[in-house]
């Protein structure tokens, strides 16, 4: 009788089973540093899915954690890479051909615990735009500006200053000068600029256009736009306000920034200036902290200052406030089929608070 054949090794699991407790206690039992990282490129990509999981399975192996998005478009990534393993990510990195030299923008404050696992999807597109335009080349995007090369061009009494992020973002921190649509998404804000650019004289022949937003990728992606849309002097921070911000503290450049730069993280802002440009949304005084609400089934974003946290007990108003005293177990019946009221504050319902909590 024959020796039996060798079973072929099992091919590496391409996703996550563990629990998010099992996870945490591993994190715990790491004897090393992470550092939390985040990196895009839009790119043409022919094979989102296979190119996915050859991430995946690279990353798996060494240890690095995080939230990524890959699409036709490109990519968008947040992740944490263990100390060790640094400069074998690096590498791997830029031995991929359209990432070689991508710039990796390294958090300040890394936090160990940022993440639990890896992550990785498949998208339609890494930033949800809502545009249609089959012949839009998103790769055709607007000049990048380095810190001092953005304060000379909006210093130009004739420069155009758009901040591309939604209104929660831009509310609490902005650059001098710069026009804030008031807008919920990146598809209204793109249509709400192209109107007012459409307005102003002179636009579509020589006056600049300049865009930012908190990391690059917004706009990146917007500046194509408008140049795919007729704009020809269109213009964006290079790497954003992240960037912007390192390399006025190494370069010793003028900042133009004002109050705190909203984040995506647990932190939600790194303060940039002194500067206090908004107001609680309970009570209407000075505050830029933002704060998910304590009830769980509510989570909305607000301002809220401290004398609000402990009116409303990190609540965003009576009714919540009511809810988190409810024993635990009466909370979760309250909670079951219900998704959250909504991620940020109502316009209608700042500084009121006699609207707030009705979720």
């Amino acid at each position: 009788m024959s020796a039996p054949k060798p079973r072929p090794p099992k091919p590496p699991k391409l996703y996550n089973t563990a629990d998010k407790h099992e996870l945490a206690k591993r994190l715990d039992a790491e004897g090393f540093e992470r550092t939390t990282v985040s990196f895009y490129q839009y790119a043409h990509l022919e094979d989102p899915q296979a190119f996915r999981d050859q991430l995946f399975a690279s990353w798996m192996a060494l240890g690095i954690l995080g939230r990524t998005y890959v699409a036709a478009e490109g990519i968008n990534a947040q992740l944490s890479v263990p100390a060790p393993h640094w400069d074998a990510f690096v590498e791997g990195l830029y031995a991929i051909d359209f990432l070689d030299g991508v710039r990796l923008n390294v958090a300040v404050e890394s936090d160990d615990r940022a993440f639990l696992k890896l992550i990785v999807k498949v998208r339609g597109k890494i930033l949800a735009d809502g545009l249609t335009d089959e012949t839009f080349d998103v790769t055709d995007c607007g000049r990048h500006l380095k810190a001092e090369e953005f304060n000379e061009l909006t210093d130009r009494k004739d420069c155009i200053l758009i901040d591309m992020r939604n209104h929660y973002e831009s509310e609490v921190g902005h650059f001098e000068g710069a026009i804030c649509p008031d807008v919920e998404n990146f598809r209204e804000e793109v249509d709400m600029v192209e109107d007012m650019l459409r307005d102003m004289d002179g636009t579509e022949v020589d006056r600049p256009i300049v865009m930012y937003c908190t990391g690059g990728i917004r706009c990146e992606k917007a500046s194509a736009w408008f140049k795919h849309r007729g704009f020809p002097n269109v213009h964006q921070l290079e790497g954003g306000i992240i960037e912007y911000v390192r390399q006025v503290k190494e370069d010793g450049a003028r900042n133009k920034y004002l109050g705190v730069n909203f984040v995506f993280d647990e932190r939600l802002a790194e303060r940039v200036s002194d500067d206090v440009l908004s107001n609680c949304h309970l009570c209407g005084t000075a505050c830029d902290a933002h704060a998910n609400c304590a009830n769980a089934m509510c989570n909305v974003l607000m301002l809220q200052c401290p004398g609000c946290v402990e009116k409303y007990a990190g609540c965003c108003g009576d009714a919540c406030k009511a809810v988190i005293g409810l024993p635990e177990e009466e909370q979760a019946e309250l909670r079951k089929g219900k998704r959250s009221a909504g991620r940020h504050f109502p316009k209608d319902r700042r500084a009121d608070a006699s609207g707030a909590g009705d979720c």
